[in-house]
């Protein structure tokens, strides 16, 4: 009987039943409510659904993201090692390059100046940073924060990193992501209220053709430009301007349909997973 009940005991307390806490019941209710948002809704189900099930994961099993430092047997837990290349920015970069293998830079191409559509988002970054100084952060740990402003999830993740940040870099990432997963529902009543139904229905159309050669050159150009004037930017723009050239030399499309399916899916799915365990 002493057998069985010693038995019956060692049992329950290798369960996870024992070391929940109030904080880790509330996080699966959460990731539980952001599944249903992936699955039933489908609110960017790519980000949000391995996003949730990694925060449903490490709330159950913690140590599924404990350190090999913190390791007795110094092997550290399945996620950790995924989060790890979060923070050699390993992962944002090769996202960079599966969207620049799936971007169409010609209409760019066609109208420069549309580009000033895409540097409004620096005034999304630009308030993200002036909140996180009024509330108390430092420059750096600021400058990693305001890039949620842009709701850009690599770039988050790449900069938070590179400004020293890795103690901010979960918070960060989940934040971003977030934003990034909420877009569908915070975007539609905000066009709605500043256009009109017939603004909306315009169809916009590409300016002139654009040749072959000035896309395979862009995104050399771009690279050579932009890292010479900001080298630190290479991991990031470099893989986007990759991808974007194994797309539109048309000499490699393996590699440029491995860069945008298969291995995207695979670093999103690392990546979803270690940013909803943080």
């Amino acid at each position: 009987m002493d057998y069985f009940t010693t038995t019956m005991s060692n049992l329950i307390q290798q369960t996870a039943f024992l070391n929940l806490t109030i904080g880790n019941v509330i996080m699966i209710v959460v990731a539980l409510i952001f599944l249903y948002l992936a699955i039933g809704k489908g609110f960017e189900p790519l980000l949000l659904l391995p996003i949730s099930f990694g925060m449903l994961l490490v709330n159950i099993y913690p140590d599924i993201m404990l350190s090999i430092e913190d390791s007795p047997s110094g092997v550290g837990g399945l996620l950790h090692y995924f989060y790890k290349l979060d923070e050699w920015s390993i992962l944002p970069s090769l996202i960079f390059m599966g969207v620049g293998s799936l971007t169409d830079f010609g209409p760019l191409i066609a109208n420069p100046a549309s580009f000033l559509l895409g540097a409004a988002a620096q005034f999304g970054i630009y308030g993200a940073y002036f909140m996180a100084i009024f509330m108390g952060f430092n420059d750096k740990a600021a400058a990693a924060i305001s890039i949620i402003g842009g709701a850009d999830g690599p770039t988050s993740i790449f900069l938070a990193g590179k400004l020293g940040q890795t103690g901010l870099m979960g918070p960060i990432a989940v934040a971003a992501y977030s934003y990034m997963s909420l877009v569908p529902i915070i975007q539609p009543p905000i066009m709605k209220a500043l256009t009109t139904e017939s603004e909306r229905k315009i169809k916009m159309g590409q300016l002139r053709p654009v040749s072959k050669l000035e896309k395979i050159l862009f995104p050399i150009i771009v690279t050579i430009v932009v890292c010479l004037i900001l080298p630190t930017t290479a991991p990031l723009v470099g893989m986007l301007m990759l991808g974007n050239l194994f797309r539109e030399s048309g000499v490699v499309k393996q590699l440029s349909e491995t860069a945008g399916n298969a291995l995207m899916y695979i670093v999103v799915i690392f990546l979803g997973t270690s940013v909803g365990a943080t």
